[in-house]
Order: C-alpha cells, then structure tokens, then sequence
C-alpha cells in the first residue's frame, strides 16, 4: 500500500501574534506565508496602513468571521502602492463605515477625525484626495449630530500636520473597528470583512499593478482534494 503524503499544514486563523503557523496565525501572518516571506504580522507584501487595518479587523472579528476573512488574504499580497495618500484613504473608508453604527462618543471622535482628513486633503487635487473626500462626505452625512458636534469642536483648528495626520491615521482605524466590532447591529463580522474588501479595493484607483501570491491561492489550498 502506498505511503500517504503528509497533510499541508494550513494555520487556523486566530487573534494576536502567532511565533509559527502550529500555533496557529493572524490574517497577515498568513499573508506573508503564501507570499513565501519571513514569518511575520507585518510583512513587506502589504502597505502597512492596510496591513494595519486587517491586524485590527482579525483581532476584533469572532472566530467565526475570521474564517471569512481566509478569502481576503491573496489580495492583500502585493499590495505596496506608494501613493502618499494611501494611508488617509484606508482611514477615511474605516472611520466613514464605522461612524453610523459606532456608540455616540465614538462618533464624535471620528466625526473630529474626518474633519482633520478633510482640511487636510484641500491641497490635493487627484483621484484619490477625491474619493477620500467623497467617503468623508458620505460619512458625516450618515451621523449628522455627531457631524454637527464635531464641527463646533473643530471651529479654529489650524490644518493638521503630516504627522499630526499620521498619529490621526493610527487613531481613526483602532477606534473605527473597535466600534464595528462592539456595535449594536446585527452582524458585525460581515460590516468588518466587507470595510476590509473596500480598503483593499481602493488601492485599485490609481491602476496600481498586483503582485501574484508565490504559494497557491489560500482558497485552492482550503479546498478539498479532487
């Protein structure tokens, strides 16, 4: 009788940091797998705003949703677009998802945060400053008394700094899907894998060229043997 070949290890997705696969792995530490880098949560394939967000979306998601979030991982690979506003876009499209459904005090805090984003994008004039500005708009019109709130707050700000806008980047994405995660709706897995797949999408609008993952597709490698 032959012998059986060993079975593919696959990792379990799961919340934190993972010293190897065995012990399971994090939604990026299975994207630097299949793209055949050094074991790590922070891999070079991905841009690390957007590699910051899907950290917070596996950390915050049930073990449930993050079995949703296996389909996401080759997309993410080859994902290094050096566009400077990359990281304002990944933190506008959290921040205008999470402020319809978020608690009041988060609301306020991100209505202050896309305010900061919108001063700050008047002196860009490109595709992207424009879709971030659409997002920012779409989303303070979907919570009106926080916006209302947020602008009274704001009144005299000067405009924000490039790292002021970094450290607001940072804030805006942790407070965006902690308060998906602990919102009262009905399914919040499905709000933070579907926030995951746009982030991911926007990288698409400057024609960016995608890197093809180095192992196999991790759909193909969950399916069952023919």
């Amino acid at each position: 009788m032959p012998k059986s070949e060993s079975p593919v290890i696959m990792p379990v997705l799961s919340a934190g940091r993972h010293r190897s696969p065995r012990r399971g792995a994090c939604f990026m530490e299975f994207a630097s797998w299949l793209a055949g880098e050094r074991w790590s949560d922070h891999p070079a394939c991905t841009h690390p705003a957007l590699a910051s967000l899907a950290r917070l979306v596996n950390d915050c998601s049930t073990n449930d949703g993050r079995a949703g979030l296996v389909e996401l991982i080759p997309s993410v690979i080859g994902v290094t677009d050096d566009e400077p506003l990359a990281s304002v876009l990944v933190a506008v499209r959290a921040a205008s998802t999470a402020i319809p459904i978020a608690s009041y005090d988060r609301q306020r805090a991100l209505g202050v945060g896309l305010l900061s984003f919108e001063r700050y994008l008047a002196a860009w004039d490109d595709p992207v400053a424009g879709r971030a500005r659409a997002l920012i708009r779409d989303g303070l019109a979907s919570a009106p008394v926080a916006q209302r709130w947020a602008e009274e707050f704001s009144l005299g700000q000067p405009l924000p700094r490039a790292k002021d806008v970094a450290r607001v980047c940072t804030a805006a994405l942790r407070v965006s899907v902690i308060g998906i995660a602990e919102a009262c709706v009905e399914n919040p897995d499905a709000v933070l894998h579907d926030l995951l797949a746009d982030a991911i999408d926007d990288f698409g609008l400057r024609g960016r060229p995608r890197t093809s993952p180095r192992r196999e597709p991790a759909a193909a490698l969950l399916s069952p043997a023919s």
